[in-house]
């Protein structure tokens, strides 16, 4: 499995590579539309270079300063690149706004949709591996990379569309009012990208599914015990920090209840990769009557 520091600087190349077939695509048809799409392509490498130094930063271990590690330097990146995405967009309708004075005359169009697309088809299939990857790697330094080359897609192709309706039909004012619109969907991308980073560094709880399977994984593999209660959980970059409280019978040696717990947090980073867990143990007289019976 590629690890996501290689990750990254793959798309930092991928990055240069697409902006050099874009940029030869507006040299060769004059678009307004394809010189903006260019630019959109500029960030991507600005915004793979901040996932890379995020993504390096967040893996370096914990040190007296940071005990609980530097995962969550990976949401910084993915809010600057939500930010770059919105910077995207207000170029790309600077650009519309021009064109609208002063349409431009577009030549060689063949030649140019046919260098735009292979761009396009690279961005597609690298940003669907990143999102992908991201996923596992539960690393939001990638994944909102993945989006952003995503968002990339949808205007490569809204410019594509732009540039054949007004060749088509000759009418060049279509192309850069393409562009307009496809930056508004842009700006409703890096808000998105904005809003979730935000949650994460909010310390948003992981989604219901996640958090049910540790419940099922607590449950099952605390015999001995009489409940768990008070279970929390909070994501930090691809680290889930898991805490609850286990109540066991009154006797039982420390020795006893150690095993319990080690049991558990085994059965739970089988599951739950990267798992965080701090387990408060109590006597019974602190039953709650509520929260996880142990099977």
């Amino acid at each position: 499995m590629l690890s996501p520091l290689r990750l990254a600087l793959g798309s930092l190349v991928v990055g240069v590579v697409v902006f050099g077939l874009k940029y030869a695509a507006f040299l060769v048809t004059g678009s307004i539309g394809l010189y903006s799409d260019a630019l959109e392509s500029i960030i991507n490498i600005g915004t793979a270079l901040a996932a890379l130094a995020a993504i390096w930063f967040a893996g370096k271990p914990a040190d007296a300063n940071h005990p609980y590690g530097h995962s969550k330097a990976e949401y910084f990146s993915a809010v600057a690149e939500g930010v770059l995405i919105i910077v995207a967009a207000a170029t790309i309708l600077r650009e519309a706004y021009n064109g609208l004075i002063d349409p431009p005359e577009i030549v060689e169009v063949g030649q140019g949709l046919a260098i735009n697309l292979a761009a396009t088809a690279l961005n597609a299939g690298w940003g669907i591996l990143l999102i992908t990857m991201g996923r596992r790697h539960r690393s939001p330094a990638l994944a909102a990379d993945g989006r952003h080359l995503m968002a990339d897609v949808i205007t490569s192709v809204g410019v594509v569309v732009g540039v054949l309706i007004a060749t088509a039909f000759d009418v060049p004012v279509i192309d850069p009012i393409v562009a307009a619109l496809v930056a508004l969907n842009v700006l409703w991308s890096g808000w998105r990208l904005v809003r979730a980073s935000i949650g994460g560094l909010m310390d948003e709880a992981p989604p219901p599914d996640e958090l049910e399977r540790v419940r099922a994984l607590i449950a099952s593999h605390a015999e001995g015990a009489i409940e768990a209660h008070d279970l929390r959980a909070r994501l930090a970059g691809r680290l889930m920090f898991i805490d609850f409280h286990l109540v066991v019978p009154g006797g039982m040696s420390v020795s006893d209840a150690h095993d319990i717990c080690d049991r558990i947090e085994q059965a739970i980073r089988d599951e739950v990769k990267d798992a965080r867990i701090t387990i408060h143990v109590e006597p019974e007289n602190k039953a709650k009557h509520a929260g996880i019976v142990v099977l």
